[in-house]
């Protein structure tokens, strides 16, 4: 069993209704569409929260610059490296190198979306996930996608340039899902959502997020109720057999 999470940043699950793209997926899927993000719904304290399973009051994080931990938790790349398990990462957004501690992934792929667009960043990311993951083993796989976030702030979450982006993450996604092989499960899921221009208050286009889960053992077209984004790291530690930290508030979904 290998597991791989998909995380299109800004990427409101009210979106997706009108998505074709996303419906064959989602059809065959465990969904959580109401599922909660944590406060600041900002984006960097939303995946150190995914990644660690607790609020930013605890890992520090509260802002889009990472803060070293003073009561260090693991996240779920040190749980699993703990439990002889490969991870890889593939971002275009390059904060994200601070999900794992040093020595914690076997590969990992960056290209700057800020310099070469998000739109190009999101296929190249796909593309080497692509290729990486289907000549070499790997136990757990990240692939961030940044053109959502950046279509929302400027032009508008919901408007059609957001509606573009959304759309070509799932051409991506669909592309990366037909290329595995069987034996992966597949996590989709969002940082936060957005309105506006902007994100990080409590309203609810800014805190709802979705969660689909694909594979094994996850019911087409089950509901998943009271999700959470702190309950994905131990339910990605639980599918590759593996103990959630003790320190981790959140739930696996299994």
């Amino acid at each position: 069993m290998r597991t791989l999470l998909i995380l299109v940043d800004g990427m409101r699950p009210d979106a997706l209704k009108d998505i074709k793209t996303a419906q064959d997926i989602i059809a065959k899927s465990s969904c959580a569409m109401d599922a909660q993000t944590v406060i600041p719904s900002v984006t960097l304290p939303c995946h150190m929260s995914l990644f660690h399973s607790v609020d930013p009051s605890r890992h520090g994080t509260t802002t889009n610059t990472y803060m070293p931990q003073v009561r260090p938790i693991r996240g779920l790349c040190e749980v699993l490296l703990a439990n002889k398990k490969r991870s890889a990462f593939f971002y275009n957004w390059e904060e994200i190198r601070d999900l794992s501690r040093p020595n914690s992934l076997a590969f990992s792929y960056f290209c700057k979306g800020r310099d070469i667009g998000y739109d190009k960043a999101n296929d190249m990311v796909s593309a080497a996930a692509i290729d990486y993951l289907n000549k070499d083993y790997i136990d757990f796989a990240f692939i961030y996608m940044g053109y959502t976030d950046a279509a929302g702030h400027g032009s508008g979450w919901m408007s059609s340039t957001y509606m573009e982006a959304i759309e070509n993450s799932w051409r991506n996604i669909n592309a990366v899902v037909n290329s595995l092989p069987e034996d992966y499960t597949v996590i989709i899921t969002a940082d936060h959502g957005g309105h506006d221009r902007t994100h990080g208050t409590e309203l609810p286009e800014d805190m709802t997020i979705p969660i689909i889960i694909k594979g094994e053992g996850f019911e087409a077209g089950k509901v998943i109720e009271n999700a959470s984004i702190k309950d994905i790291a131990p339910t990605i530690a639980k599918l590759l057999g593996a103990e959630a930290d003790e320190e981790w508030e959140g739930r696996s979904l299994i």
